[in-house]
């Protein structure tokens, strides 16, 4: 872990350096491009919300939560005379 730091302190001194290097008025330039293309990023996501909203509804259906545990499922009694009688049919097969 530690080595990974020192790696990533040494890079991010590298970039640095690149950076104080390069003249005031291309540091102008870059910066400028990186706030044009958040300015479209950010113009896009609030465009995309806006058209979202717009598109919905404005009613809201309101019904009743279910509980998933509580479904309502055939009986065990019916189940198990489903099975009774398919073993009475195998015995009366035999006969």
């Amino acid at each position: 872990m530690k080595k990974l730091r020192v790696t990533m302190d040494r890079y991010f001194d590298k970039l640095d350096e690149r950076w104080r290097v390069l003249p005031i008025q291309k540091q102008h330039q870059c910066m400028l491009y990186f706030f044009v293309g958040y300015l479209l990023l950010t113009a896009g996501v609030i465009g995309k919300v806006w058209y979202e909203t717009s598109r919905s509804r404005n009613d809201i259906a309101i019904e009743h939560i279910k509980n998933p545990i509580h479904k309502k499922n055939e009986s065990p009694t019916k189940l198990q005379d489903t099975v009774t009688t398919i073993y009475k049919n195998k015995i009366y097969e035999r006969n």
